[in-house]
């Protein structure tokens, strides 16, 4: 199928506290990155970003519609800014009490890049935020490969 990789879910079945997915990119690692820190290609696949800034310690937000439970805010701070090899970041969503860090760690291969994406911190009662942050992962993680084939 001309290449197109689906994300590879390797998150553990007795985990409840880390999610982990690997992407195998025929694209490199420059690119990768920047879909992963350009604000306009972000709100293509992941969320539309608010005061995105590449600087360790920075504050942003993703925001999008809200809806029930949830005011459609994603908190997030700058934790660890490696280009073009690791990123990382608080994933906070205030009206759950859900406290993670999102870490993408790039590494080049023969074809192109090798992704993986991290969520941890997930508490034990989390369990159905952890099944909606693994859903919504696969989910944007396939916006992302696809994006990836339509950008320069």
């Amino acid at each position: 199928e001309n290449g197109r990789m689906t994300p590879i879910d390797k998150t553990a079945p007795s985990q409840t506290e880390t999610l982990a997915f690997e992407f195998d990119l025929q694209h490199a690692p420059a690119k990768v990155w920047r879909a992963l820190t350009d604000p306009a290609l972000l709100a293509e696949w992941l969320l539309p970003v608010v005061g995105f800034k590449l600087e360790p310690g920075a504050a942003f937000l993703f925001k999008t519609q809200p809806y029930p439970g949830w005011d459609g805010t994603v908190n997030c701070r700058l934790l660890e800014i490696d280009e073009p090899r690791k990123l990382s970041y608080s994933w906070v969503v205030g009206d759950m009490a859900l406290d993670t860090v999102v870490t993408f760690t790039l590494t080049p291969t023969a074809t192109g890049t090798q992704l993986s994406l991290v969520q941890s911190g997930f508490k034990p009662e989390q369990k159905p935020n952890f099944g909606g942050a693994r859903y919504g992962w696969n989910m944007m993680g396939g916006k992302l490969v696809e994006l990836l084939t339509r950008i320069p």
